[in-house]
């Protein structure tokens, strides 16, 4: 009967073995091309500037967002990136914050 158990914990560890693992993806925000932001090449555009919302209003230490000022801010972004492919998306976002000072 105990050879039962380690024919039992012999199965779940295969069980467990077989599971497919979640790998874990890290992103540097700063190397990201306005060209991978527009063209979703990195993973949606969208999801980009949130991050970049978030830790711009970090920065200035607030933690109000505006949603209808997210959203065309974020056209902005878009639109800053066709005419500047090369740039990365951070540098891009800086120089449309330094233009509405």
């Amino acid at each position: 009967m105990a050879g039962y158990g380690f024919v039992a914990f012999g199965l779940s560890a295969m069980l467990i073995g077989t599971q497919p693992l979640q790998a874990q993806v890290t992103i540097d925000v700063s190397k990201i091309t306005c060209e991978q932001y527009i063209l979703f090449k990195v993973t949606d555009p969208q999801k980009i500037a949130i991050w970049l919302s978030g830790y711009h209003h970090g920065k200035r230490e607030t933690t109000v967002v505006e949603t209808q000022t997210f959203a065309e801010f974020s056209e902005k972004t878009k639109d800053y990136c066709r005419g500047n492919l090369t740039m990365p998306v951070m540098q891009a976002v800086d120089a449309l914050i330094a233009g509405k000072k």
